[in-house]
């Protein structure tokens, strides 16, 4: 794209109250940003979801120097900037709500390529770096591409372990491509740019602020087929991604943990409300890849052959060989927190309204009783939904804090 019409994506983008589904909502009515600066104040009140605030935003904006140096950033930090309209942009991200309208990419991202995003806990142990290390360089040989946020713990080991496995890997930031955060990791954020991509919709010198990684969980999710949850805490902000990823309609998985241990009772949880329970990679791509519809390519470094049992806890005696770097010692663990001092969202970021849900769960919502039992067979017969989308459903629901599961696969609404 030339950087004259870019600079009208960037403007739009900027502008106060148009946001991203405003924004997808203006360029289907005016198939360009640079045709809806055109319009007539008249002309975008009417445009369903704008509204005469949002149009007189859109007239009144006159910061075109702040899209200009934007573009000039971009090229000083060898950034591209990724439209929706692009061919590179990641398709399955466009199947979400709120897709952004464009990306700051710094590496590089390819055309049909399989993602699946591996995240967790910043306070990770021994047994959750290593496991997360082990399943990432197994996708990686096999030729998915991992995704993850760049964070301590399970995500910074993600990213090394599809590194170890001579694969690709991208990196999604809360922040502006020109910020590494954390800092430690910026040595591993150079190599993942130039092993695959970093990935923002943060413009240059956005900091990581915590209301910034639920908006960038939501890429995670978004840009992947499946999404593994490795250690993760009751309060971890990895579970505002399971809630997304099943909102969004990806498969959700859980690696399980040591039973007790702090790191253990959110995946325990996922597994209970309904996340597949892996215990090797081919649980992963048994599942993402047919919705792939095709193989992905493998690399040319032989496949070792994969344990069919479970991925055992090592002893603390005999440590697991670090991939693609130290790890450094493990954190105890504990409760967590979300953003850049904070990995656990507050409570409330869980829960969700029913009017924000999508059909399937508000459909659902509606069938589930508050004083008598209902089981999952009963719900599928109910709602005329496939079995897939009634699970997908009543994970968001129950991570939402809408209903709870009781023994026997029966589910009772909270009131």
């Amino acid at each position: 794209m030339d950087r004259e019409s870019l600079k009208y994506w960037i403007a739009l983008k900027a502008v106060e109250e148009v946001g991203c589904v405003g924004f997808r909502t203006l360029l289907q009515a005016f198939s360009s940003p640079r045709a809806v600066f055109a319009a007539t104040a008249q002309t975008l009140k009417i445009i369903p979801g704008i509204g005469p605030k949002t149009a007189d935003h859109i007239r009144s904006f006159s910061n075109w120097e702040m899209a200009e140096r934007e573009i000039e950033r971009a090229a000083e930090h060898g950034v591209d900037i990724v439209t929706c309209e692009d061919s590179l942009y990641p398709p399955n991200l466009l199947n979400t709500y709120d897709y952004p309208p464009f990306l700051y990419v710094k590496g590089s991202l390819r055309p049909a390529e399989i993602f699946v995003a591996v995240v967790g806990s910043r306070l990770a142990s021994v047994y959750g770096r290593y496991t997360t290390e082990k399943i990432s360089r197994e996708l990686a040989l096999r030729g998915i591409t991992i995704v993850s946020g760049l964070a301590r713990g399970i995500d910074a080991a993600a990213h090394r372990g599809a590194l170890a496995g001579k694969g690709r890997t991208i990196a999604v930031l809360g922040c502006g491509l020109d910020i590494v955060y954390p800092p430690e990791n910026s040595e591993l954020a150079e190599t993942v740019a130039a092993h695959g991509a970093l990935v923002t919709e943060f413009p240059f010198g956005t900091p990581p602020n915590a209301p910034n990684f639920p908006s960038r969980n939501r890429i995670i999710s978004g840009i992947s087929l499946g999404v593994v949850i490795v250690e993760a805490g009751e309060k971890s902000g990895s579970l505002i991604t399971a809630r997304i990823a099943a909102e969004q309609g990806r498969s959700v998985f859980a690696v399980p943990g040591e039973i007790g241990a702090a790191g253990s009772r959110g995946t325990h949880r996922l597994i209970k409300q309904g996340a597949m329970l892996i215990e090797n990679v081919e649980d992963i791509l048994e599942e993402v890849l047919p919705q792939a519809g095709r193989l992905p390519p493998v690399s040319d470094e032989p496949t070792p052959p994969c344990r069919q049992g479970t991925f055992e806890r090592h002893r603390e005696s005999d440590p697991p060989p670090a991939l693609g770097g130290s790890s450094g010692p493990s954190p105890a663990r504990g409760s967590e927190t979300t953003g850049p001092h904070h990995e656990s969202a507050p409570a409330r970021t869980l829960a969700c309204d029913v009017a924000g849900l999508g059909e399937p769960a508000k459909k659902l919502f509606s069938l589930i009783p508050s004083t008598q039992p209902v089981d999952i067979d009963t719900l599928i017969a109910s709602s005329g939904l496939m079995a897939q989308e009634v699970q997908n459903a009543l994970l968001v629901l129950e991570l939402g804090g809408l209903i709870r599961q009781m023994p026997g696969k029966q589910f009772l609404r909270k009131e």
